[in-house]
């Protein structure tokens, strides 16, 4: 097996629901070629930033200089991920992935982008349409919205600021350190204004998927009436597919 190393703390109940996934998801894996107890999983490393602090470094959109402190934080921790020995890396959060052509420079290791397994998930639903939902960084950047285009799915159509605000202050409330009792039904009232019909809807944030505690583990899923992606689900499918690969 391939060593993971996981890049997390964006936020940290995001970071704990990846590990637990991997573990899991590999468990399974060998429970059904017949492997005994214990099961294996695949070695981890995990490099944990402060969400407190990068959240502060965050740039300015279109100013690539205003996000240097931002990267090099990423980059850093990518570095002492690779020299831990890690095959690949994946970062357990959708934020930083925008920057991740800046963030990835000098780094050797090969790393998993969220938004190439979220891309194919989401064309396997054969919507056309794809609501992005996730930090103001993630639902401003055309990061998803380009990436979808390539499988003939449309994303990203601009909502007002106001929209995009109370989104962020709703991961910010709702959802940091977990889920809140109020959680669910803010989102599924965030949804039902934005969604049309036969829309697919990016849970892209990490935190987000938390909502609904029983599809953590679907990269795709239904509830109340609309079609879900959870990449981060769907990310960690992809590097379980790049842990176990054979030889």
């Amino acid at each position: 097996m391939k060593k993971i190393g996981i890049l997390g703390g964006v936020g940290w109940a995001s970071t704990v629901d990846y590990y637990r996934a991997i573990a899991e998801g590999a468990s399974s894996h060998f429970a059904k070629c017949g492997h005994g107890s214990p099961l294996p999983i695949p070695p981890m490393t995990i490099e944990s930033v402060v969400q407190a602090h990068t959240r502060a470094l965050r740039g300015m959109a279109g100013d690539e200089d205003s996000w240097a402190d931002f990267d090099a934080v990423f980059r850093a921790a990518l570095l002492t991920l690779e020299r831990a020995g890690c095959d690949f890396g994946i970062i357990a959060s959708n934020t930083p992935h925008a920057r991740l052509h800046a963030i990835r420079r000098g780094v050797s290791m090969p790393i998993l982008s969220i938004f190439d397994a979220t891309a194919e998930a989401t064309a396997k639903t054969g919507a056309e349409k794809a609501l992005v939902l996730g930090t103001s960084v993630t639902m401003e950047a055309r990061n998803y919205a380009d990436r979808l285009s390539v499988e003939g799915i449309s994303a990203n159509e601009r909502l007002p600021q106001p929209e995009i605000a109370k989104m962020q202050s709703m991961i910010d409330t709702d959802f940091y350190g977990g889920a809140s009792e109020n959680a669910r039904g803010r989102l599924l009232a965030y949804c039902n204004r934005h969604a049309t019909p036969g829309t697919a809807i990016l849970l892209a944030c990490t935190e987000l998927p938390l909502a609904f505690p029983n599809h953590l583990d679907d990269p795709v899923f239904k509830a109340a009436g609309h079609l879900f992606v959870n990449p981060s689900a769907a990310h960690v499918a992809a590097a379980l597919t790049e842990a176990l690969e054979e030889g």
